[in-house]
């Protein structure tokens, strides 16, 4: 007991140590402190091996993940999905060379799994200065392509979760090409948190060749098993989009943040940032064609709120629109930002 006693004294110690000498000044010491106590509580329920494997893995895969992409926060990126399997020779792997370097060439940075075929392709397009490869290690190894291989802004994860997470929350928008069950994966995991509001919108683009339709065919299933039987929206149809053209690809992706630059929560209410202010004939329309999303008031124009601007005061510039918006409904949101872009 003595023996448990002095440990914990010692761990509690050295907790102290580290909020004073690396959280001094550190603006979510909050959060640093609340992860010590979180991973001192481990041993009060006597957490097994695996347990605090797991925990502890998945914070050093996310924690170097978070300390690669920082430095370029600021620059617009595309997530790339798509087959491994698929061979130089198909047409789908050209498409996506042609892709990562139209995305290059309008400045944006492109984020594929850095495996063979289509990921390949794509970051062959971008070049190496515009891509970064988030690699997972599996029991047959994905060795990263060429293209991504020895660069800096590769990362290799261990599990799934934590490599999908890094997806989407370092990504402005996703385009995914024919794959199997891991681009469906990914594919479905971005709509459905798009869906129920647990990441930002963003533009979702599916490419498909003329010649052999893949993505039509799968949307073809969501009418007929998931739209028909209730189990999904009309509206949900607005969060992708279809195309066989590279160039209508990356315009959806520009096009999204035409006017658009970002939104942010505060308190009861919904705040989207613009490139530029809405004039008076365009709030009048919002508010006659988009008062179904609203839980009470209207839309209305605003200044950067003080929340705002203690967490970006760089966008303290940017024109605003505010309103109460139901939470649910993310399907008519994406239709409301379109409306904003045009």
């Amino acid at each position: 007991m003595k023996e448990q006693e002095r440990i914990e004294r010692r761990t509690l110690a050295d907790t102290a140590d580290i909020l004073a000498l690396k959280a001094k000044g550190y603006p979510n010491e909050d959060f640093l402190k609340q992860m010590l106590v979180t991973m001192t509580k481990l041993v009060e329920i006597n957490a097994d091996r695996l347990d605090v494997k797991i925990l502890n893995t998945a914070l050093r895969e996310l924690r170097y993940a978070f300390k690669i992409f920082a430095p370029y926060r600021k620059v617009r990126k595309v997530s790339i999905f798509g087959s491994a399997r698929i061979p130089e020779t198909d047409p789908d792997y050209q498409t996506a060379f042609e892709l990562g370097e139209l995305l290059a060439k309008n400045n944006f940075m492109v984020i594929t799994g850095a495996g063979d075929g289509i990921m390949k392709a794509a970051q062959g397009g971008a070049g190496a200065e515009k891509g970064f490869g988030v690699n997972i290690m599996l029991p047959f190894e994905q060795n990263a392509n060429l293209f991504i291989e020895n660069d800096p802004k590769l990362v290799t994860f261990k599990y799934f979760f934590t490599r999908k997470l890094i997806f989407i929350k370092e990504t402005d928008g996703v385009i995914l090409f024919p794959g199997g069950f891991g681009t469906h994966d990914e594919g479905f995991e971005t709509l459905t948190l798009l869906q129920t509001g647990k990441c930002d919108p963003l533009p979702v683009v599916m490419v498909e060749d003329p010649q052999r339709p893949y993505w039509s065919k799968w949307k073809e299933f969501l009418e007929i098993c998931l739209l028909d039987r209730g189990l999904i929206s009309r509206e949900d149809f607005d969060l992708f989009k279809i195309t066989t053209s590279v160039k209508e690809a990356v315009e959806e992706i520009l096009q999204f943040y035409r006017n658009y630059h970002s939104m942010q929560f505060v308190r009861e209410h919904l705040v989207i940032r613009l490139n530029r202010k809405v004039d008076q004939t365009l709030l009048d329309r919002l508010n006659h064609d988009f008062s179904d999303i609203l839980v009470s008031g209207q839309f209305e124009r605003t200044k950067a709120l003080p929340e705002e601007t203690a967490s970006s005061p760089d966008l303290d510039s940017l024109g605003r629109i505010i309103f109460q918006f139901n939470k649910r409904h993310y399907g008519r949101l994406r239709q409301l930002i379109n409306c904003l872009n045009e």
